[in-house]
């Protein structure tokens, strides 16, 4: 008989409650302009099916991307579709910094994905999934683009890291 080791699995701890609150902002996005609309006197049911639908769209838009990570693997869910690639054979990292400053990294087998790096900041054992999967794609020779950029993102977690233990403790 065969006993299969559980899957260990690290997510965003805080996507819960990103989510919560962009299901929130669409309910009461869709409640008040239905209220609006009532008071009006205009609403109809087709007014009403389409503040709906636009209060639906809104949670799609606000809705944040899920961020999952295991052995060998780094995984973003979007509404429409999950992206996975893996962090031990990764080929290239890239960093786009803006108003909306993203990760994007591609492996050896095609597949990339984008996500922010904030979310890996806020979350230390997909950081650590992360860095593990790098380390092994550097020593086999596969990232071949990109190993600066985590690096650098790897000192700025820490440094984020320390002084948020220091905050805590007292001693800064």
């Amino acid at each position: 008989m065969r006993h299969n080791k559980p899957v260990v699995q690290a997510g965003d701890r805080h996507w819960r409650g990103s989510a919560r609150l962009a299901v929130s902002c669409a309910l009461l996005f869709c409640v008040m302009s239905l209220l609006v609309d009532l008071d009006a006197g205009s609403l109809n049911p087709l007014r009403a099916l389409l503040w709906i639908t636009m209060s639906a769209a809104v949670c799609v838009v606000l809705l944040p991307q899920r961020v999952s990570a295991g052995p060998g693997w780094l995984a973003v869910r979007t509404p429409w579709r999950r992206h996975l690639v893996h962090t031990d054979a990764l080929a290239a990292v890239r960093q786009y910094e803006g108003v909306s400053s993203h990760l994007v990294l591609r492996d050896v087998h095609g597949h990339s994905l984008e996500l922010d790096p904030r979310v890996l900041a806020a979350n230390p054992l997909l950081w650590h999934e992360l860095d593990t999967g790098v380390r092994r794609s550097v020593e086999r020779g596969t990232l071949r683009h990109g190993a600066d950029v985590l690096d650098r993102l790897g000192r700025r977690i820490d440094d984020e890291t320390v002084q948020a233990v220091l905050r805590e403790s007292g001693l800064s």
